[in-house]
Order: structure tokens, then sequence, then C-alpha cells
């Protein structure tokens, strides 16, 4: 089947930090699985998955060196797959990254997962587009009650938006892997309009599982 779409997924970083990002470097590892979950799930119905590696670590204000990657992948890949929709799924600095390149023009959905949202960051970004915020209570490295403030504020702005609550779970997202690679194919299923969808991320399907999500959006 020829790609009806794309999922780019961008990985988490520091603050500050101007050394290279090996392939080896945890950060990049964790989204190898839900590269290979997408691509399982959706690859048979035209979904291309790319990860990117960033050139060095750090957010590191203000050149913002992230997001311009970030940038030169989205230009790459309107280049190779012109017109079509795309994912962003980025974890903790990389789901701050994605909240702020969602005003490409290809991007139709974005899925940040324990971002790194301080009070600053803009939601004009994330305008009409599908946004999945989700954050483990238990996460001692980013916010959650930052991303449910920014989720807050960025609610009117989206074209549709939802905060979850994974229970229990840290910033490493180890503990119920099944639920984030659920709630990231729930994204690009919704956000992609691809078929096959596997549940919706809507408030029945969080009350279907009261130990593990709670929905606050």
């Amino acid at each position: 089947m020829p790609p009806r779409a794309v999922a780019l997924l961008l990985h988490g970083g520091a603050e500050h930090g101007l050394d290279a990002v090996p392939p080896w470097r945890l950060a990049y590892l964790r989204m190898v699985p839900f590269a290979r979950a997408l691509g399982a799930a959706y690859g048979g119905h035209g979904l291309e998955v790319r990860l990117l590696r960033n050139r060095v670590r750090g957010w590191n204000e203000p050149t913002l060196p992230a997001v311009q990657d970030a940038r030169w992948a989205l230009r790459r890949v309107r280049a190779e797959r012109p017109s079509l929709p795309v994912l962003l799924v980025g974890h903790s600095m990389g789901g701050r990254v994605a909240l702020r390149v969602a005003d490409d023009p290809d991007v139709t959905a974005v899925c940040a997962l324990a971002p790194w949202t301080p009070e600053d960051e803009p939601v004009e970004p994330v305008r009409d587009r599908t946004v999945l915020v989700a954050h483990g209570t238990h996460d001692r490295v980013t916010s959650p009650k930052a991303s449910y403030r920014y989720a807050t504020r960025a609610e009117a702005t989206a074209g549709r938006l939802a905060r979850v609550e994974v229970a229990g779970e840290s910033h490493a997202m180890v503990r119920r892997p099944a639920v984030w690679n659920r709630l990231v194919l729930d994204t690009a299923a919704r956000g992609l309009d691809l078929p096959g969808r596997d549940g919706d991320l809507d408030h029945a399907w969080c009350e279907r599982n009261p130990h593990r999500l709670r929905t606050r959006l």
C-alpha cells in the first residue's frame, strides 16, 4: 500500500546540553517501541513511521536545536511525501518540541507523552490540531500539574484535545507500557483518520479503565 500518512517520533533530552545524541542513548531508545507499535498496527494501512535522532541533547534556549531538527525533519517529510498528514509523537522534551512545531501545515495531530510544558509555553501552534497530552501521576522529572495547565490553556485553541493521567506511572513509562502504546495508537488513528481504529480517546474508554487512567479534559 502506498503511504497515506506519516508518524514522526521525537525523543527527550535535557534543558541544556551540547553533547551529541548517540543511537544508544536511553531517551532515543525509549521511542523505539512506539515506532514498532505504530508500524505493526498501521503500517498495513499506509502509515510510514520515522524516528528522529537530534543532533545534540539539549533544548538550549535561545537557539533551540531540537526545534530546528524537528522542522528539518518535517521539511524532509514534505519533500518526500507531499501532502500527507503527519502525526507527531514526543516524550518529555520531545513532547515540548512536538507541541511547538505543530504549526507545520502538514501536522494534523500531536501525542505529547509526559511533556515538558513551562508556564510560558505557547498554545497557538496546536490550533485546530488533534492533541493528546498524557502524563504519569508519579512523574518527578516533568510536571503533571504543568501539563494539565497547558492542556487547560490549549483546550480552546486545539481542534480537539484530551488530557489523560496514567495512574502510578513515572517519567520513564515502563510500568504500564501497554497503556502508553494504546494512547499513541488511538491518537494516530484519530488524528490521521486511519482505518481499523482500536478504541477512541473518549471519556467512556477512560471510565472502563479507572485503575489505569483518569481524564481531565
